[in-house]
């Protein structure tokens, strides 16, 4: 009987041989030797170009500025139209109690000047003086006519009352100018639309 100390044969049949267990499993044993390809990892994401969702949402955002701006335009020239007819019907009412021509002319006068400096550039306007004023607001008049000019009799008031002092209503009589034709040539003006580009004028 064997001790535990004894060594255990490995009893074998005669003629046969001995597996490597190496031969076995060669890809276990042997990982140098696998045909295995590294390992790639996939390209990181770019921000360009964009995906089409975000096309649409650019395209979205600006066609929405293009409308807000429109719609604020459009309000803000008519709030100015109605700024000036209110200031226009005053300037009317109180001569219709006065009878002032000068005031009148006065008042029509810094109208005009205020409206042009809203609807144009101020660089294009607040040097005009003389007949360059008056024919600024002949270009610049889509209801003028030859009837309806600043360069006429009525028109030419505008450059010489305003510098005179407020008179009595015995000198105010000796204006020689109808109040109504200066009124309704300053309101062609102030209802004509300015949203153009003036004759002659870059």
């Amino acid at each position: 009987m064997n001790t535990m100390n004894e060594p255990v044969l490995n009893h074998q049949a005669p003629g046969s041989k001995i597996i490597d267990p190496q031969m076995i499993h060669p890809q276990v044993t042997n990982p140098q030797q696998l045909n295995l390809r590294d390992i790639h990892l996939p390209e990181p994401v770019s921000w360009w170009p964009p995906a089409p969702g975000w096309w649409i949402i650019l395209a979205l955002a600006v066609l929405i500025a293009a409308l807000v701006t429109i719609a604020r335009r459009i309000y803000l020239g008519r709030q100015l139209r109605r700024d000036i007819k209110s200031e226009l019907d005053n300037i009317k009412q109180q001569f219709q109690q006065n009878r002032n021509k000068t005031r009148l002319a006065k008042s029509l006068s810094i109208l005009l000047r205020r409206a042009s400096i809203s609807y144009y550039p101020r660089a294009d306007i607040a040097g005009l003086t003389g007949d360059d004023w008056l024919s600024y607001l002949d270009d610049s008049n889509a209801k003028s006519s030859s009837g309806n000019r600043f360069q006429s009799d009525t028109g030419r008031v505008l450059l010489t009352a305003p510098y005179l002092p407020d008179t009595d209503q015995q000198d105010n009589d000796r204006l020689d100018f109808d109040a109504q034709k200066l009124i309704q040539l300053c309101e062609s003006w102030l209802q004509s639309p300015h949203n153009r580009p003036l004759r002659g004028r870059s």
